[in-house]
């Protein structure tokens, strides 16, 4: 049960418009059954994107995302790849 609620950036809608199909599927399964279920399932990153989590959708494309502990709101940054764009 997902104890976590999930909202998107302008950008992050932006991205998944771009996946396929079989990708929006398989983020959709994976925010619901591992990021909501347990946010610490992503890689902490580091540099300028420091503080936020990141979890590999495909093998190039990401889902980057922070977490806000206290309100049990995960916010969707990037959910398309961040590896030269």
């Amino acid at each position: 049960m997902p104890s976590y609620k999930i909202v998107f950036t302008k950008q992050a809608e932006k991205d998944v418009k771009e996946l396929t199909p079989r990708l929006k599927e398989k983020l959709k399964t994976i925010l619901l059954n591992v990021i909501a279920v347990d946010p610490f399932a992503g890689k902490k990153l580091l540099g300028e994107l420091s503080g936020s989590y990141s979890y590999r959708l495909s093998y190039k494309d990401r889902i980057v995302y922070d977490i806000d502990k206290l309100k049990k709101i995960i916010t969707i940054l990037r959910a398309k790849t961040h590896y030269g764009e």
